[in-house]
Formats: C-alpha cells, sequence, structure tokens
C-alpha cells in the first residue's frame, strides 16, 4: 500500500475541503435531518415571536418556531413540530413564556381529523398576547402628548358646572379637580419617572436570558433546601438541645465556675501589670535561644567549651618578673 505521505497532496486537500463543507452543511440541516413536520399559523401581530423559539403542546415542548413573516395584512409563522398530533381545529396561541417578553407558540390540538404537514391554522383560532414592554412604552408616549393645563381646565369647568348638584357629586368632582392640578404641577417628574420605567423595562428586556438564568438556579436552591429539609431541621434540634445542656452545665457548675473565673482575672490583671517585664525578658531571652541552638546544630550532643575547669602545665600563680625570666610567686 503506497504511503500516505507519499500520496498526491492536491487531492488530500480537496478530499479535506469536500469533507469540511459536507460537515457545515449536515450542521446547518441537522433540523431537517432530524425530521418533523411543517406547519403555518396566521396572526393579527407577532407579539414578539421569533424564529427558533419554542413551539409547546401541554406545556412539553415539541419543536420551534422556523420563521416569522409578513403575509398581506397578517402574519405568517411557519414551524415545525415532531412526535405530536394536531387535530384540524387545532388552535395556536402566542404565549409569555417570561415576565419580560420572551414568547412561545402553544397549540391546543382539537378536531377529529388530522392536521396536514404544510396546512395553515387561521386566525379565527389564533391569538396574540399584550406585550408589557410595548404598553410601558405606548404609556409614556401618550401621556406626553396629553395637554395638562387643558385637562386642568376641563376638571374645573366640571366641578363648577356641578358645583349646585349634590354633595357626593360635587365632592367627587372637586376631588378629580385637585387630582388634575395636582398632575399638572407633576408634570416634568411624572414624564421623567416614565422615561426611566422604560428605561428600566429596556434594560430587563435585554437581561432577559440572565434574569432567567437567575430564576433557574434559584428554584435549584430552593429545591436543594426542600430536600435538606429533615437534616436542617434536625441540625436546628440538636442545636437547641446542645444550648439546653450548656445551660444547665452552667447552671449546675456556677458554683465552681465562679471562683475559677475569679481566679483567671486575677492571673490576667497580674499578666497586664508586668506586661513590660515579660516583653523585656522575652527580649532578652531571644540571644540566650540563639546561641544554645548553635550549640546543638552539629549533632546529637552539646558542642561547648568550659573555660578554667583545670590548671594547666607550667602555670604561675604569681607574677613575672621584669625580666621575664622569673616568677614571683612559684616557678615559671
Amino acid at each position: 500500500m503506497k504511503p500516505f505521505r507519499e500520496r498526491n497532496k492536491t487531492a488530500i486537500g480537496a478530499i479535506g475541503i469536500l469533507s469540511i463543507l459536507a460537515l457545515l452543511a449536515g450542521s446547518f440541516s441537522v433540523d431537517s435531518i432530524i425530521g418533523g413536520d411543517e406547519y403555518k399559523a396566521e396572526f393579527s401581530e407577532a407579539a414578539g415571536l421569533l424564529p427558533n423559539d419554542e413551539v409547546r403542546v401541554a406545556g412539553v415542548k415539541v419543536g420551534k418556531v422556523l420563521s416569522v413573516d409578513l403575509a398581506g395584512d397578517r402574519v405568517q409563522v411557519e414551524f415545525r413540530v415532531k412526535d405530536a398530533e394536531l387535530g384540524d381545529r387545532s388552535r395556536a396561541d402566542i404565549r409569555i413564556k417570561t415576565l419580560l417578553g420572551r414568547k412561545f407558540l402553544m397549540l391546543t390540538p382539537e378536531g377529529d381529523g388530522d392536521l396536514a404537514p404544510g396546512d395553515v391554522i387561521p386566525m379565527t383560532r389564533t391569538t396574540s398576547p399584550f406585550d408589557i414592554a410595548d404598553a410601558f412604552q405606548d404609556l409614556s408616549s401618550t401621556v406626553g402628548e396629553i395637554d395638562d393645563e387643558q385637562l386642568a381646565q376641563s376638571f374645573s369647568v366640571l366641578a363648577d358646572t356641578f358645583r349646585d348638584t349634590p354633595d357626593d357629586v360635587r365632592a367627587s368632582l372637586e376631588g378629580l379637580g385637585r387630582l388634575s392640578q395636582t398632575l399638572s404641577s407633576r408634570d416634568t417628574e411624572l414624564q421623567a419617572l416614565l422615561e426611566r420605567t422604560r428605561g428600566v423595562s429596556q434594560v430587563l428586556a435585554e437581561r432577559d436570558d440572565d434574569l432567567v438564568a437567575f430564576l433557574g438556579d434559584s428554584s435549584l436552591i430552593l429545591q436543594e433546601v426542600a430536600r435538606r429539609r429533615d437534616a436542617i431541621s434536625r441540625l436546628l434540634d440538636t442545636t437547641v438541645q446542645l444550648s439546653e445542656q450548656l445551660r444547665a452545665l452552667v447552671r449546675e457548675n456556677r458554683a465552681d465556675l465562679q471562683p475559677a473565673l475569679d481566679r483567671l482575672a486575677n492571673v490576667a490583671d497580674l499578666l497586664r501589670e508586668n506586661q513590660d517585664n515579660l516583653d523585656a525578658s522575652l527580649q532578652r531571652l531571644a540571644p540566650f535561644v540563639r546561641v544554645f541552638a548553635n550549640n546543638l546544630g552539629n549533632g546529637r550532643w552539646f558542642d561547648t567549651m568550659i573555660q578554667n575547669l583545670t590548671t594547666p602545665t607550667g602555670f604561675c600563680p604569681g607574677t613575672f618578673g621584669v625580666d621575664g625570666t622569673t616568677c614571683a610567686g612559684g616557678t615559671p
């Protein structure tokens, strides 16, 4: 067999490139390889539904949204479903997945027949939710366009018109007039508040995935705490029992513990009064410890010298003479 390094490098490179392209094509078409039936549904508005959003039946994920396109005066959503039987009267509803606007497509199988692949669910059997984020944005725009002075004047005119009416009606209209004046005086603050609210809702919408992950992690923590509930309960019971035993121990040995604590306090006072002496002792002890450690540094023995233990040979206890040859107190 011909060695690999001796083969045609151009052919090997071409085969490698074709293999990579085939793998890329397979990765992009994995959904079609997995299989499933494709359907369509018409809605009055998309309501924030996006491609790759989930398709669920009875809360179980059975597919995903393929495309969301405008078809004339309506929105046409194409989706794929696998391992789910849909009747010929099935409904499709866009539902809110999270509080911050993520959506999913919910299918409700109905009907005696089967929904054929490629069939379209008409608008009569579809609904779209109301988007909370859009509601805040529309509210800020609408409030900004209100003529506060005209509104206050209108309420004032109504209050004057109904001034001679019964007390309950007149009090209600006067309250509305004061409310309108308050809103008019706080117009700038209200607009700023709504602008900040819109900014907060936008930030929360951008952080939707992080919040979903955080809530999921919190759910896992709560589940773990629930599983460990018995252990935590036993720990708390044991802690209570331990505290009771310690309390009883202190109560029964109070006569012995009090003198011991008093003596310990006296010792602490004595040490505090002699703290300077203790510091000086430690400082002076350090050189001795260093020299003593040097004596033991050569092995398992004391390496030291004792001076003047015996009289050396030829030692003269007296003094030498002037010439250095005689010893006044003995022999040299």
